[in-house]
């Protein structure tokens, strides 16, 4: 635990290299995670699985991630987040190198489900560490005007490992095949992985003086932190909650979408690849906007029940679209784009929101309790992935994607209370009372 502490000449500054390495390091990660479902149309063929079995595989990674990420979160306030990204980047890179070489499929051999499963399940596991970690870091090493624009920041990652995933992984599968895929995926880990070990660093806490211009002065709501921590917290609970709900009309589009778009929509594979680009963008650009946007406004319960609500209202189109459009998708180019942009557009609103309630989350919780708070959440939005793509399939088996999409309208719908549950009138009055201060000030 030595190696994890900071060089004392540190300046303040040094906090966008420590955000930049967790953006890496999260960025890495969510190539694998959203990108490889990028490929289900593709892996559904190569390994030569049924609808239900996809969904149980592409499931089984978020089932791992969930598992993981409450003890990550544990082991990251107490070691610390340089530690716990260094093992899970480094292993889970070790992870897909051994599924490079034993659970890809080729045209003499296709892997066992148990392989390819089991494989996916061990990444989850491991790269799990990297949500938590990273996450802390910014609570520590960014101030509370700041951290709204951080965290959010630090959440585009995922969107943008995404884009990546989308962009590169069905080109590198069809083209050069799984192991190769992997192989990628293992390289963007361990690089990820060398950044972490450059810049991450635990910050100087001390009262900040005029001789110690560089060091920070703990944050007041560390120091008024509760006792009990998150895990016995009603609050945190109420919004891990909603957190998770309302990830499934996001897990929906990413792990379905392509497949939505193909069978359904019959697009093709350049359409299909465009549009989840877009989405993985869409949401890059408007976390870091509603992140910036809700730090210099102090509106982040309001922003949260506006993209809830905007997202009941866009799934549900999509839902009575798709019914309206029943089996003649294929013979109206006009009926298709529309498909196409109102998935784009529920995607990218489902997905905006993610920095502004983990920032909300972990202030409530405290810096120093935030890898907890921040894990809960995680084990919350994984669980969420493991079950969506499992449960779409009998989805689809009931009513076809109408009732898919009304189900990722209802989530959305169950999200809102919890994610912006009712203040009192003093936290009202409070809010008001900060709004003002901050208008003067600037």
């Amino acid at each position: 635990m030595a190696s994890s502490t900071p060089p004392p000449s540190l300046p303040p500054r040094h906090r966008w290299r420590v955000l930049a390495a967790g953006v890496a390091a999260n960025a890495a990660f969510s190539v694998a995670f959203s990108g490889i479902p990028m490929t289900a149309v593709l892996m559904r063929t190569g390994y030569q699985l049924d609808n239900a079995t996809l969904g149980l595989v592409l499931g089984l990674m978020g089932l791992g991630i969930a598992v993981s990420e409450l003890p990550w979160g544990l082991l990251t306030d107490r070691w610390g987040d340089r530690p716990v990204l260094l093992t899970g980047l480094g292993s889970t890179a070790i992870a897909l190198v051994a599924m490079a070489l034993w659970a890809a499929p080729s045209g003499q051999h296709i892997p066992s489900l148990a392989w390819l499963g089991g494989g996916l399940l061990l990444v989850g596991l491991l790269g799990g560490s990297v949500n938590g970690a990273s996450g802390r870091a910014v609570m520590t090493w960014f101030d509370a005007g700041e951290r709204g624009l951080a965290m959010s920041i630090r959440q585009t990652a995922v969107p943008l490992g995404g884009g990546i995933g989308a962009l590169v992984l069905p080109f590198v599968a069809l083209h050069f095949g799984f192991a190769a895929l992997y192989g990628l995926l293992a390289l963007l880990c361990a690089l990820s992985a060398a950044m972490s070990w450059a810049w991450v660093h635990e910050p100087p806490v001390a009262p900040a003086s005029p001789t110690a211009p560089h060091t920070r002065a703990v944050a007041p709501e560390a120091a008024a932190m509760p006792k009990s921590g998150p895990l016995r917290d009603a609050r945190v609970w109420r919004i891990v909650a909603g957190i998770g709900i309302l990830c499934a009309p996001q897990f929906a589009v990413l792990s379905f979408g392509t497949v939505f778009l193909h069978d359904f929509g019959h697009a093709g594979l350049a359409t299909i690849t465009a549009t989840m680009v877009f989405v993985q963008i869409g949401a890059m650009v408007m976390r870091v906007w509603s992140g910036r946007w809700t730090d210099r406004r102090r509106n982040r319960p309001a922003y949260l029940r506006a993209c809830s609500a905007l997202s009941v209202l866009l799934f549900a189109g999509l839902a009575g679209l798709s019914m309206a459009a029943g089996t003649h998708t294929a013979d109206s180019s006009a009926l298709r784009m529309a498909l196409v942009a109102l998935l784009a557009a529920s995607g990218v609103c489902v997905s905006a929101w993610h920095g502004v309630a983990y920032t909300e989350l972990a202030t409530l919780a405290g810096a120093a309790r935030a890898g907890t708070a921040l894990g809960m959440a995680n084990t919350s939005v994984f669980l969420v992935c493991f079950l969506t793509p499992l449960s779409i399939p009998h989805l689809l088996a009931l009513q076809g994607w109408p009732l898919v999409w009304l189900a990722a309208s209802a989530c959305a719908l169950v999200a809102m209370p919890l994610l912006v549950p009712r203040q009192s009138a003093a936290a009202v009055a409070g809010q008001k009372v900060a709004k003002t201060a901050l208008s003067r000030s600037t």
